[in-house]
């Protein structure tokens, strides 16, 4: 539902930016007005729509002309789990995948103990034949038990909520520009002389459980971070 619904607004379909209201929502979409307004909430809090008192939801014009390759497909806050750009097919390649122990770092930011085990996974982020991005992430296994190298070759955070029902929906995010490493200019394409932006934070599930410790190193050309902050307090 969230899916179509955000495909619906990317496509300019609802007239003078407004969407419906939650019972008519409901009814289209045949589910709960509890799963519409969680839906509507997860809109609002990426500010993609705002609520307009006693006017209705609204898209957010700025949203649509501002928009980064970074497009949340579903109610995930996976930040590398869609991308678009110009057309151009989005693609992985796994470069590393293994099972390692929890550093002591790992254990203090994923809230793990001595002797758990992680995912030590790596990939490469293209758009068709053109690299961009490096992606480095830490999952706990006692999260994920059944991960796979074919899943981790597409859509984690997707996999986690379709599977297994889990939905990762908060993260805490730094990020920083940085001289590029001779593996980032050999992945990347970079020369010696072109820096590189760095992504680092930890996600979170929806009740708050840590789920992954990431670090996305990122061409700087494809670097184009926008924010929406809110005072609101309900």
């Amino acid at each position: 539902m969230l899916h179509d619904l955000k495909a619906r607004i990317h496509d300019n379909q609802f007239p003078n930016k407004r969407l419906p209201d939650e019972r008519s929502l409901s009814e289209a979409y045949n589910v709960s007005r509890s799963s519409i307004k969680r839906a509507l909430e997860v809109l609002a809090n990426q500010g993609i729509i705002f609520k307009k008192r006693g006017s209705g939801t609204f898209i957010n014009p700025l949203y649509m002309k501002n928009q980064t390759i970074f497009h949340y497909e579903g109610t995930n806050l996976g930040i590398t789990d869609s991308f678009k750009s110009d057309g151009q097919t989005p693609n992985i390649k796994l470069l590393d995948f293994q099972v390692v122990p929890a550093t002591a770092e790992l254990q203090q930011d994923l809230f793990l103990e001595s002797g758990d085990f992680v995912y030590e996974i790596k990939r490469l982020r293209l758009f068709d034949d053109q690299p961009f991005m490096i992606e480095h992430g830490y999952i706990p296994i006692k999260i994920a038990p059944e991960l796979s190298q074919k899943v981790v070759s597409g859509s984690i955070f997707n996999y986690l909520e379709d599977e297994q029902n889990k939905v990762v929906t908060k993260s805490f995010m730094t990020m920083r520009a940085a001289p590029s490493t001779s593996d980032d200019q050999k992945l990347l394409g970079l020369s010696a002389v072109e820096p590189i932006a760095i992504m680092e934070g930890i996600f979170f599930l929806d009740d708050g459980t840590p789920f992954e410790v990431s670090n996305m190193r990122l061409r700087y050309d494809y670097f184009n971070y926008n924010t929406f902050v809110t005072l609101d307090e309900e």
